[in-house]
Formats: C-alpha cells, structure tokens, sequence
C-alpha cells in the first residue's frame, strides 16, 4: 500500500505546484495505486490538496513549501478550480524519490528529497514556457554535429530540441537508470529513440556524464548542463577543472548552455568593489561565477524574466549577434533573446 503526505507549493514568484511524500512498503502496489489528487484554487495561487487513496482515507497536507522549477503548470491549470491528478508511479532507486503525476494537460517528473519538478510532459505541445525552453535556441549558434544534454531526466528540453531542429543527433546522459525506465515509459522518451524521418535521435547513455567516456569522437557541437540533486546546483559544477574538461569537449566553435540555478546570497570576491546589481547581477550565481574563470572574456548570462522563473542561464563562447540569432529562432524564442548580456565586471 503507498501512503502520502502532500502540501501545495508557491514560491514568490506565484507558482502553485503539489509535492508529494511517500513511502511504499511494496513498490509494485505503488505503481497500480489509483490514488487521485485534486487542486482546490485558493486565493494568491496557493492550493490545497486532498488525496484519496486506498478506500477514500483522506490524507492531510504535511510539509513544508518547497522551490519548484518551472511554471507552465500555472497557465496548465488556469481556470481549472478543480483539477484532478494521478500519481502514476511513486518509488526510489538508488539516486532519486521519483514520483510521476498525470494531469489532463501534463504529465509531471518530481525528484528527491524536495520534490521540486524536474521534468515536464505536455500533451498537446512540447513548449513549457520555462527554462526547458531555452535550451531549443543553442542549435542555431553552433555548428553542425552532435549535441549532448548531461543531465536528460524525464527528456524535457530533448522533445523540444528535436520537434524544433528534427536533424539533430541528441546524446543524453543520465545516472539513473530506474528514471530513465520510467520516463521512456510515461513521459514520451522511447519515441525520441526511433529515428525520425528528418533522421534526428535521442541516444541515451546510463551513467555519469562527468565520466571521461562521456565523449563523441570529433567532439560535441554543443552541450546542455542541467545537472541538480535534491534542489542544487551538483557540486562539481562549482569546480573550475569541471568547466574546464567540458570545454575540451566540444568541436571548433562548439558552445556550452547550462541552467544555473537560482541566486546565492553570498557576496562574490570576484573584481575590485564591484557590488552584486545591475549588469554584475550575475555575481549573485555561483555557478556563473566558477565559469567565468574557465571562459574569461567568454561568457555570456541571461536571468530569465519573474515571470518564468528565478534561473540564471550561461552560454559559453563569444557573445552572438542577437538578430542573426533572432532570424534563425522561431518566434516564441526571440522574445527574451535580449536579454543576454556578456559577462563584465563593473
């Protein structure tokens, strides 16, 4: 039998999502639950959840409000007052809590100890409106050949990347191998392992994509960090000699384009006097601080609008010319191209 606890969860920026607390005695009973769950609106986009499982026993919300990732859920769920969601798995391999939420529009990855989202399935398009987004703009600054994306989850930024450039050769690494089982058969990553007739694929490898193996030969033309555990930046990715070795890499004129994380309150002692604001707001994240030492005068850094999100997002190489970037973009991805800015202290 599973049992859960669940709280509502809304960070400052208003987005309201479910986090889940479980524990499963027999993880087969837990992949058959029909254990249903439904939003009720409240006012300020908070929700409160009720559960019923297992015979209608009534499970009370228990913990505390957790960061979430993204937030497409909210335009998902907006006008719905009652919403009803599926737990379609709830188990825990060797790296994660893994639990999978079914919805009429979506279908949701929450992950470890937080439960924060990690990886979101729309059914009716692969646009999420939320980091994930982003990562589709790198294939028109780099030149052709394979790209990876260390750090694959549920395939989120893989569906987009090859409904938008369907000739890409995708290489994705990911440590879990109970996840990657789940996502191939809930959240759409086997059919990303078919050839499509534009001959793009997603080539999946189980295992650490830090691994000296974790190369192609001739190098990647790009390559996707999205790397987290239980709600943080990993930490080799506050270590100068990771960046480094990523670097090498990458083919001739190849770029790198990672997701952050949020803000660090800590006061950087990069620079002379250089305080954390305006354009060296980006000296609020760490991970854009370790990389700035590996790609000196090449680095360049985006905090995406409050609206969508607190992330901070990095993209090695020279800065771009924006309207070549911009022609080559769809439009739903040139909006926010504007917002990239170099790496510059003062």
């Amino acid at each position: 039998m599973m049992t859960a606890s669940l709280t509502a969860t809304s960070y400052s920026l208003g987005f309201s999502l479910v986090s889940f607390s479980h524990a499963c005695s027999n993880p087969a009973a837990s992949r058959n639950s029909a254990s249903i769950y439904k939003f009720h609106r409240l006012p300020q986009t908070h929700l409160r959840v009720t559960a019923n499982c297992d015979g209608g026993k009534s499970v009370s919300p228990s913990l505390p409000p957790v960061r979430a990732l993204q937030d497409s859920a909210t335009a998902n769920e907006k006008g719905n007052d009652d919403e009803e969601l599926s737990v379609l798995i709830a188990m825990r391999s060797q790296y994660n809590d893994i639990v999978i939420v079914d919805s009429p529009k979506a279908r949701y990855l929450l992950l470890d100890s937080t439960h924060n989202v990690h990886s979101i399935y729309n059914k009716a398009e692969k646009w999420t409106g939320s980091y994930w987004d982003e990562f589709a703009s790198l294939p028109a600054i780099i030149p052709n050949g394979p790209v990876a994306l260390l750090g694959l989850g549920g395939g989120t930024a893989a569906h987009l990347l090859l409904e938008l450039w369907p000739s890409l050769q995708l290489e994705g690494w990911e440590i879990d191998k109970i996840l990657v089982d789940q996502a191939r058969e809930y959240l759409g990553l086997s059919d990303l392992e078919k050839h499509n007739q534009d001959g793009g694929v997603l080539n999946i490898h189980v295992g650490d994509a830090f691994s000296p193996s974790a190369v192609v030969p001739g190098g990647f033309a790009g390559i996707v960090v999205d790397l987290f555990s239980d709600g943080e930046v990993l930490s080799h990715l506050q270590e100068v000699e990771t960046w480094l070795e990523l670097g090498k890499r990458l083919m001739a004129n190849g770029r790198i384009m990672v997701n952050c994380g949020g803000a660090h309150p800590e006061k950087s002692n990069i620079g002379d006097g250089n305080l954390c604001e305006g354009d060296n707001v980006w000296l609020q994240n760490s991970t854009i601080r370790t990389m700035i030492k590996a790609f000196p005068g090449k680095l360049n850094w985006k905090r995406l609008s409050e609206k969508d999100s607190v992330n901070y997002m990095a993209l090695t190489g020279t800065m771009p010319d924006l309207n070549e970037w911009a022609n080559l973009l769809p439009h739903r991805l040139r909006s926010n191209l504007d917002q990239w800015r170099p790496c510059k202290f003062g």
